[in-house]
């Protein structure tokens, strides 16, 4: 009701975004901007928020997804004139990372892991166990890159060398997202685009995240101890609650948690 009343000052709201989990197009993925948009748009808009605040964990995953979140995020806070601040959990690392960077400040626990600013992909190579079976490979193409990195047949070089390409290109939009948000807080003599990894207090030294904080007691100190919270974050379908997710494949199930285990998670 106080709201409504003009003449009565309204408690500060921090509106908060939760964003868990790996970063992946279409229903594999936990994150991606087309399942985000409209929360994220949301979050900006109701009730004229003091801030926004993201609550992070995730390992990372496609770049392209974390440079559309991250993009909305930026947009929507240069829009609204409302700050952003990142909370790091178990871990921000490679497109959370790049999440992370989408706000003003970042916040990290002391045991939260940063960084892996970098770019992987991995596969596997079957060519010599289908020899051992007797199976024979038959692939037709026009166009002799199409089917570059066949996991069926040996490993070329320059498929390689064309892989490598094309991750550079990803690697320094990476590189200059970062340096774009983080400005003069990274350090000069320290190359912090290795694919490296930093923990809590070690972070901060880096220059990747600018204090020990955590949601509640940070936006205390900055709003009052009377600041309110609207939290935002994906509903999951009845499907996904009753495990239904199963159905969604294997191997990306396994992809998935190879990412979470990266980094001891």
């Amino acid at each position: 009701m106080k709201r409504w009343l003009p003449f009565i000052k309204n408690d500060p709201t921090v509106a908060v975004i939760r964003l868990s989990g790996v970063i992946a197009s279409g229903s594999r993925g936990t994150l991606n901007d087309a399942a985000l948009a409209g929360l994220i748009e949301r979050a900006f808009a109701r009730g004229k928020p003091q801030a926004v605040a993201l609550l992070l964990n995730s390992p990372g995953g496609s770049p392209v997804q974390s440079s559309l979140i991250a993009a909305r995020i930026r947009r929507l806070a240069t829009e609204k004139s409302i700050p952003v601040v990142a909370f790091v959990e178990d871990v921000a690392a490679s497109g959370g990372y790049w999440l992370a960077c989408a706000a003003d400040e970042i916040f990290v626990d002391e045991s939260s892991i940063v960084g892996s600013i970098g770019v992987i992909s991995s596969s596997f190579g079957f060519h010599e166990l289908m020899q051992r079976q007797g199976i024979e490979r038959r692939v037709h193409t026009a166009g002799k890159d199409k089917s570059m990195l066949d996991p069926f047949r040996p490993e070329r070089e320059e498929d390689v060398e064309r892989l490598k390409y094309l991750q550079k290109q990803i690697h320094d939009a990476f590189i200059a997202h970062v340096k774009s948000r983080r400005g003069a807080r990274l350090p000069e003599d320290q190359d912090l685009f290795t694919g490296e990894i930093w923990v809590g207090q070690k972070a901060i030294e880096s220059g990747l995240a600018d204090g020990i904080g955590h949601l509640v007691p940070k936006m205390k100190s900055k709003f009052g101890d009377k600041v309110k919270f609207r939290v935002y974050g994906q509903r999951r379908s009845l499907l996904n609650r009753i495990g239904a997710q199963i159905f969604s494949g294997v191997v990306s199930q396994i992809e998935d948690r190879a990412l979470w285990a990266r980094f001891g998670l």
